[in-house]
């Protein structure tokens, strides 16, 4: 008996350490000595995107992809970014899975990430829209070019609800945001509803994705304060990034160490479906990791996303209000500025058409190479 209590002991996972110091998951606080079931259950709720194999082939039957192995992860990291927008917005911040859980919202957000081609955020639909920004099925993502494609991808599916932004040159410009957000026929969602409803107050429920380059090949001290600070905003929906060659998606910090939800594991392809048979159960199971990971902030990689969401426009002006007296006003470099309005002689989008179609994206060939965030800066993420 003495031996297999000794043998449990060893076993303990080492997710998350037994520290005083607050533990923070998406803006979330915790303390591990006294919370410690709680901060695995927030993390094990959340959706877990990982290689898969054996599905159908990306681009069709004449293509050899069945596989990402070896080039998805950032995809993977995208599609848990996006379907933790939608868990919140259609089941909340605090809602929690198990293995008996059959919600039917839950099973239909989880249905649209399966590895399959009519699925609106499936990895078929993320690598073939790569096309548009240059990446062939196969190739490496980046922080931004995943950020770009999931913008194009949401216009599509009416029942998610959501628009997306990415800002670019490190700025936020507070106007473009509202512009895009404020459309005419703005919807929100009611939990198990099959169709959105309309919402008064037209506001169209936002993703924020805020690509940054935080140094050369690794990433500046000067940076790490408030790329910690920013797992503690209410609306934070973590990082995208990684170790290089190495995408991970950071959903939260304690200490001076990055938790981690961590896409390079191959599971096989299936579907949950109503989650009744057995192997759908199972299958479920595969989308929820029981223990996360962590590293040394200053091991990521200087190539991120910055992650947040605003189901609401006073959830967006909040954290405005937080970026400018938390992460830009007490540090001396900050990690981005925030701005009303766009400058004159910036590139001007076309936000409104933005708003209604979300399918252009910036000429990279016309940034400042000073702010440029493109993906030459992000090859290194697999």
């Amino acid at each position: 008996m003495d031996s297999l209590f000794t043998q449990n002991i060893s076993d303990e996972p080492e997710d998350i350490p037994q520290t005083d110091e607050p533990v923070w998951v998406l803006g979330k606080k915790y303390n591990a000595i006294r919370e410690l079931d709680a901060i695995r259950r927030d993390i094990r709720s959340k959706l877990w995107f990982t290689y898969r194999k054996n599905f159908v082939p990306i681009g069709g039957y004449n293509s050899t992809f069945t596989s990402d192995k070896g080039w998805g992860c950032m995809l993977r990291c995208g599609q848990m970014v996006l379907g933790q927008a939608l868990i919140i917005l259609h089941l909340g911040r605090d809602w929690q899975w198990s293995l008996e859980t059959r919600n039917s919202t839950y099973l239909k957000i989880l249905e649209r990430f399966e590895d399959k081609r009519n699925a609106p955020f499936s990895i078929h639909q993320i690598a073939l829209m790569g096309a548009s920004e240059g990446k062939e099925v196969g190739q490496w993502f980046g922080p931004n070019t995943v950020a770009q494609v999931l913008k194009k991808l949401v216009v599509f599916d009416e029942w998610s609800s959501i628009t997306i932004h990415v800002a670019l040159d490190n700025t936020l410009i507070v106007n473009d945001i509202l512009k895009q957000c404020r459309v005419e026929g703005g919807t929100t969602v009611e939990a198990d509803g099959d169709a959105p409803l309309k919402a008064p107050s037209q506001w169209k429920p936002l993703l924020l994705l805020i690509p940054l380059r935080l140094g050369l090949s690794e990433i500046n001290p000067i940076y790490i304060n408030g790329l910690k600070t920013s797992f503690k905003i209410p609306q934070s929906l973590g990082v995208i990034g990684g170790k290089p060659t190495h995408a991970l998606y950071f959903i939260g910090c304690v200490g001076n160490e990055v938790i981690y939800l961590d896409p390079h594991t191959t599971q096989k392809s299936g579907s949950v479906a109503k989650k009744l048979e057995e192997e759908e159960i199972e299958m479920d199971a595969t989308y929820h990791c029981k223990f996360s990971g962590r590293i040394p902030i200053i091991e990521i990689d200087p190539s991120v996303a910055l992650c947040f969401f605003c189901a609401t426009e006073k959830d967006f002006k909040s954290l405005c209000k937080f970026i400018q007296e938390e992460l830009i006003t007490p540090e001396k470099q900050p990690l981005l500025e925030l701005c009303a309005e766009r400058l004159a002689q910036w590139s001007v989008e076309d936000v409104a058409s933005e708003a209604i179609a979300a399918s252009s994206f910036v000429d990279f060939e016309h940034v400042d190479p000073q702010c440029d965030t493109s993906d030459e800066d992000f090859e290194l993420l697999g």
